[in-house]
């Protein structure tokens, strides 16, 4: 399965926005984790079908609606991701 790694900048800590996240993931059939980082950002690895992930990214560009997405930087990662989505 085709996974990646997000950076999510902007106001994106304190506004739902991990549980949101998991809340798409699944819905969406991901496997992966959110968790907030020490810079600000919110770090999302999602792992399943390229077509899922690719509807993750276009939903983590906006957010829930309290946030103020300002980028999105991906990359692809090769790590095992575990069962279920996680939030950290």
């Amino acid at each position: 399965m085709p996974a990646a790694r997000f950076f999510v900048s902007g106001r994106v800590q304190g506004v739902y926005f991990r549980a949101s996240t998991r809340e798409q993931a699944r819905a969406l059939g991901l496997q992966g984790s959110a968790r907030n980082l020490d810079d600000g950002r919110v770090e999302v690895i999602a792992s399943g079908p390229a077509e899922a992930l690719e509807t993750l990214a276009q939903w983590l560009a906006d957010g829930p609606p309290a946030a103020r997405v300002d980028q999105v930087l991906r990359e692809e990662w090769s790590a095992a991701v575990g069962e279920g989505f996680s939030v950290g």
